[in-house]
């Protein structure tokens, strides 16, 4: 939409108004005398559009569509992760008693690997690290996470992780596991109801689920929505729902909770202890069986994450995928049957302006392959390519929709 503001045009079409008689020709080519270029009104069965640029009209553009798009979390959208790998240099730097992080590729080897998520161990007593009584410059790292994640994720930080034991009743987690998403792998949240985690251990290997699929509500808290990890698996492939084995473990403890808004996965190590079993971990040169539960000991540090890890790499199957929020404008473009007819290419004439080829005078044909979108000044802000050239000519009439997502 253009606003005239030039009083000799706009009293010549009150005058024509005041006549009684409005000659449609004359009123378009006084405004065309005003409007630029590209907003030119064409009039007479000849006239054609002979001009690069085109503005959108009022139903040219659809604003504010909001679209769910769902993709694998991990590096290349891909959505199951059947390769882990740990960086040693991470793991012997100060963060190594804090969490581990976990590549898709092995980082001591290739340069493209990337982070998927890291697993850490918490423990409200600071029990699994060196207490200050046997180190004074002990760091205490366990308790550290686990009060990190409770001022985090819990609604009153004050109180600790709870979970349903098989009476329904909440009980108090004092060690737990966290499995804690890259960031830019989850984006916006973790697709409830789409992943499982397989864990091995020397009771086999156990699949893990949230609830989210068994259920019509959920709980609501600081870290938004809250679902139960369960025993179970997703059936997807299926018709069927996906399966809850059980709650809880044969010990009567919660697995744990999940947390899609914040990509995190809080695992009882009491529970999976007690489901998974014993796991081999490399302490040094020796190989040592540990309970997947980990080790309270105080005396020194003893990486129990390490042990998730582990079990996490023998179960080797971790399946989840992310859903995000996309906002898209769409666009349409239209090239009318006596529009974008003649190309701008240099060799479309000869030296003297004259057509290379003198049948395009009357019968022009063009193909067009890219369509570029200008703010109003001029300036490109967005290319859109066709898969495949599109002949153009007087004949034909194109629709091209472009999308914007962003």
């Amino acid at each position: 939409m253009a606003t005239i503001n030039d009083p000799n045009i706009t009293n010549q079409i009150a005058n024509l108004a005041n006549t009684g008689e409005v000659d449609t020709n004359t009123i378009i080519s006084l405004l065309n005398q005003a409007l630029p270029a590209g907003q030119q009104i064409a009039s007479g069965i000849s006239a054609v559009s002979e001009g690069i640029y085109k503005r959108f009209g009022e139903f040219d553009k659809v604003n504010s569509k909001v679209e769910v798009v769902t993709t694998g979390i991990w590096s290349g959208g891909s959505g199951s992760l059947t390769s882990f790998y740990t960086s040693s240099t991470q793991e012997d730097a100060q963060s190594g008693k804090y969490y581990l992080n976990v590549y898709n590729l092995d980082p001591q080897v290739t340069s493209t690997s990337e982070v998927q998520f890291a697993v850490s161990y918490g423990h409200s007593d600071g029990s699994g690290s060196t207490l200050l009584s046997a180190d004074d410059t002990a760091l205490l790292p366990t308790k550290a996470t686990y009060n990190q994640y409770k001022s985090m994720l819990l609604d009153d930080p004050t109180q600790k992780f709870q979970f349903e034991n098989s009476s329904g009743v909440a009980t108090n987690a004092n060690e737990l596991f966290f499995i804690n998403l890259n960031r830019a792998r989850y984006r916006e949240e973790m697709d409830a109801g789409n992943w499982k985690l397989l864990v091995s251990g020397s009771n086999g290997v156990f699949q893990f689920i949230d609830n989210s699929g068994q259920k019509f509500g959920d709980d609501l808290g600081r870290a938004g929505r809250v679902f139960k990890v369960v025993s179970g698996s997703l059936n997807i492939g299926t018709e069927n729902d996906a399966t809850i084995n059980t709650t809880t473990a044969s010990n009567g403890q919660g697995y744990g909770a999940f947390y899609p808004d914040r990509g995190i996965v809080v695992l009882n190590a009491y529970a999976l202890g007690d489901t998974v079993g014993n796991i081999s971990i490399v302490s040094g040169s020796t190989l040592v069986q540990q309970n997947l539960s980990g080790s309270l000991q105080t005396d020194t540090h003893k990486y129990n994450h390490v042990g998730l890890y582990e079990s996490i790499k023998g179960g080797q199957d971790f399946e989840a995928r992310r859903t995000e929020n996309v906002n898209t404008q769409h666009f349409f473009v239209r090239a009318t049957n006596r529009e974008f007819n003649y190309s701008n290419n240099p060799t479309y004439v000869d030296t003297n302006g004259n057509f290379t080829e003198t049948s395009f005078k009357t019968d022009p044909k063009t193909y067009i392959t890219t369509v570029g979108l200008l703010n109003d000044s001029n300036e490109m802000i967005a290319v859109a390519k066709t898969s495949q050239p599109i002949p153009k000519s007087f004949d034909k009439e194109v629709l091209i929709k472009v999308k914007l997502s962003f």
